[in-house]
């Protein structure tokens, strides 16, 4: 039972302390409102310490424009939110933004990749570049590249970071304009106010005149207390990484990644598990089977760490962005993109959750349009 008799007053609170609800956060202390960030900790089927830090624009959008234009936006918006979080912070999120690869490994998946991006470029009325390169124009550029691999697409938009240095800036950054983390405190209930709401955690309870749902996979249950809806699923992913190899990777691809510090990231997988981000052997065997088929120098590098994290999927794959009708203060935030869509979270979506204008296209977003028929998206990243 909670015994929560503590109270604080924030102007917003923000629910979920990973990298979409810290995003949120900093921005919204950015543009000078008093921001309580709740987190639940490692209890949390956190998705921010699993992921794979790609910055990723390619083959993101079809179906969807306002997608497209929103992560186009977020990724233009990356060197300059890298910058001032490290002027802010001293922390190097480690932006890297030279391009990225979707490799092929058959003739048809090459047609099939070059079909969805045209399918995209004619969607966003040609400001969606990217290339198709066969073997050897791939090897040209990534000499590394096994025979495997009959070609490429590659998009310049596309880039990585560290996403553990990501989410310590934010913290850090969230910290030094006035903002208050709360670690290892589960939110059980949202009740809502004339003049905003209670949010009672497992020891202690907060009022704000704005609740923001930034929870993940958590959200699902705390949405109908403020009139919102959050049908989001988990989706496992499957991570590898090896031990320190000398650099020969310089770009990431969508599967493998090598980092500054020299290890390499490798994961491909797509899991309907439900709440299980534990690891399995044959899922990781095809994941390391594929790393070596790309990059043959793998075969005999040794792999050191392995997890599984679950990301936060609505039902077609894009985001959800609501405020609550019956609850006017209260919205939800969740998306499975964390790390691509943190600049736009930051700089653009924060000024309407504090009370802004909504921000162009965002109402496509809204969790309404699962009340219609819709088409499931299948890339995720």
């Amino acid at each position: 039972m909670t015994t929560n008799s503590l109270t604080s007053t924030s102007d917003v609170i923000v629910i979920g302390g990973g990298l979409v609800g810290s995003a949120v956060a900093y921005g919204m202390a950015r543009d000078g409102a008093q921001v309580l960030l709740v987190d639940e900790g490692d209890d949390a089927f956190g998705a921010s310490v699993g992921n794979f830090g790609l910055v990723w624009v390619q083959g993101k959008g079809l179906g969807q424009p306002s997608y497209a234009q929103w992560t186009r936006g977020s990724a233009s918006l990356w060197p300059l939110f890298a910058d001032a979080l490290r002027d802010e912070t001293g922390v190097d999120a480690q932006l890297l933004q030279p391009g990225g690869f979707e490799l092929c490994f058959s003739d048809e998946e090459l047609e099939e990749r070059k079909t969805q991006l045209s399918q995209l470029a004619e969607q966003c009325y040609g400001a969606y570049p990217f290339e198709m390169l066969d073997a050897a124009d791939l090897k040209a550029r990534i000499p590394e590249i096994g025979s495997a691999v009959v070609g490429a697409s590659y998009s310049p938009m596309d880039g990585h970071v560290n996403p553990l240095k990501l989410l310590l800036a934010l913290r850090k950054a969230l910290s030094n304009r006035g903002g208050r983390l709360v670690n290892s405190e589960r939110v059980e209930r949202i009740d809502a106010q004339r003049n905003g709401f209670i949010v009672h955690g497992q020891r202690r309870r907060w009022t704000a005149a704005r609740v923001v749902l930034a929870a993940g996979l958590g959200n699902r249950n705390l949405a109908p207390a403020v009139g919102l809806q959050a049908p989001v699923v988990p989706v496992r992913g499957q991570v590898l990484i090896s031990e320190r190899v000398a650099p020969f990777l310089h770009y990431p691809t969508v599967t493998v990644r090598q980092t500054n510090e020299g290890t390499v990231q490798l994961g491909d997988s797509l899991e309907d598990v439900g709440f299980d981000n534990g690891v399995t052997a044959d899922v990781l065997s095809e994941i390391a089977a594929r790393g070596v088929a790309a990059f043959p120098l793998l075969r005999n590098v040794r792999l050191v760490r392995a997890w599984g994290a679950l990301r936060v999927m609505a039902p077609d794959g894009f985001p959800i962005y609501q405020q609550s009708a019956t609850c006017p203060g209260a919205f939800n935030v969740s998306c499975h993109s964390g790390v691509t869509l943190a600049a736009a979270h930051a700089l653009r979506l924060a000024g309407w959750l504090n009370g802004g204008e909504m921000v162009p296209g965002i109402d496509a977003f809204s969790a309404d349009r699962f009340l219609k028929p819709y088409k499931t998206f299948a890339h995720v990243d």
